[in-house]
């Protein structure tokens, strides 16, 4: 509901998870990916935590690399990090953000090796911040 993730013709509402950097930095690695833009960072406003999958297990073995194919279960296998609880939808550049925010910013480049940089606060233009 808070990021209004629902289907434009169906209206249906849209699968949302949290970021899955095993298939994130597959993504990268294989489209040549220079940098990244983070949508829709307010809508994390209010979680007292967030998550992002750094790696799967695998019919129950760990790996880091995304899975070609499996017939078996895969499992996420979360790192968890502080929420921000605040509203950052009037900053207008990186140096505004709070700490838990730009270190969740910091984790996502350090793991992909491109910098993020294009974020959004809200969902008009002005919300906008190019680093």
């Amino acid at each position: 509901q808070i990021g209004r993730e629902f289907g434009a013709t169906t209206g249906r509402p849209r699968r949302c998870g949290w970021l899955d950097m095993v298939a994130l930095k597959y993504s990268v690695m294989m489209n040549g990916v220079t940098s990244l833009i983070m949508m829709k960072a307010d809508v994390l406003n209010d979680f007292d935590r967030l998550k992002v999958a750094v790696a799967y297990r695998v019919n129950g073995e760990r790996t880091t690399e995304f899975p070609f194919e499996t017939a078996g279960e895969i499992v996420p296998e979360y790192r968890e990090f502080e929420g921000w609880k605040c509203d950052i939808s009037s900053m207008r550049s990186y140096d505004e953000f709070p700490r838990q925010l730009k270190e969740y910013i910091e984790f996502i480049e350090q793991e992909t090796g491109v910098p993020v940089k294009i974020i959004s606060v809200g969902p008009d233009r002005e919300e906008t911040i190019v680093r």
